[in-house]
């Protein structure tokens, strides 16, 4: 077995370039999704104009090279560590605050994070540390994923562990709810991310991650791709539309991910994302 190794610095050069880029510029697949509402799908008048004006928003921040949003986030990092990787010249999760720090820095972004979150609200003055998730995959690259997650649709996603009788359509149902009580907050159009089973942190994990996935994917199972669609559905017919301001097009895309779970519970997790679904990866 031959083992890679690989100096943190580039970990920490990549994860700053990365910051910097997510928080300028959003995907295609969104911004498409975004000119597609806009053209073809709202109705309402007002719900035109408001995607036209987030629309302006996102062009003007890619030329620009500005923040697409004033809050540029908490620094959330998904590492796919491949097992043959060695990593030397110091510790990783240090390299990634570098990383972090260094692009919010340069970039000018606002800092967001304070040291505790209820008694000593200072804040940290880097935005770091950052929330880092690993897995352990096979092979010898590096996955780096990252998210700037900003916190008016942070605040509105929720957590709830149904019974297991109660099946599929309590899972829409919830994030339905979820969704109409958020109304006009997290900046619709969103991005929703659901997980489901698993226990209560893997299922926000999961939901974490699937508002990253690229807007018109589908789970590979046709029952979960199904309440995808069926979720999606129900939930631009709540008429909150974009701003919150009444329309047809409250959601862009809903993402489920699943894993096994206790046969006494299955816990469901909904994490809202607003429309600047901020992302970018690379692999090392």
């Amino acid at each position: 077995m031959v083992v890679r190794e690989i100096d943190v610095s580039f970990v920490s050069t990549a994860v700053k370039g990365l910051f910097l880029k997510a928080n300028t510029s959003i995907g295609q697949d969104v911004y498409n999704a975004l000119v597609t509402a806009r053209e073809k799908i709202e109705e309402s008048p007002v719900g035109r104009r408001v995607l036209e004006q987030i629309i302006k928003n996102h062009d003007a921040a890619r030329a620009a090279d500005l923040p697409i949003c004033q809050d540029t986030g908490m620094a959330i990092v998904f590492a796919d560590i491949g097992q043959d990787v060695h990593f030397y010249g110091g510790a990783l999760v240090k390299a990634i605050n570098s990383g972090v720090e260094e692009a919010y820095r340069e970039g000018y972004f606002r800092r967001s994070l304070v040291r505790d979150p209820l008694f000593d609200r200072t804040n940290t003055g880097t935005n770091t540390p950052a929330v880092i998730h690993v897995r352990i995959v096979p092979g010898d690259r590096i996955r780096l994923l990252v998210t700037p997650k900003g916190f008016g649709s942070e605040n509105m996603s929720a957590l709830k562990v149904i019974t297991p009788a109660e099946g599929p359509g309590k899972v829409r149902d919830f994030v339905r709810d979820t969704v109409t009580a958020a109304g006009p907050n997290p900046c619709p159009p969103t991005m929703i991310g659901v997980g489901v089973g698993g226990t209560i942190e893997l299922a926000a994990i999961m939901a974490k991650r699937a508002t990253l996935y690229p807007v018109g994917r589908r789970n590979p199972d046709p029952k979960y791709a199904a309440l995808e669609i069926e979720t999606l559905e129900t939930l631009n017919a709540t008429g909150i539309g974009p701003g919150g301001l009444g329309g047809r097009v409250t959601c862009l895309d809903v993402h489920i991910d699943f894993a096994p779970g206790h046969i006494a519970g299955t816990p469901v997790a909904v994490n809202i994302c607003c429309h600047a679904a901020r992302h970018a990866e690379i692999t090392l």
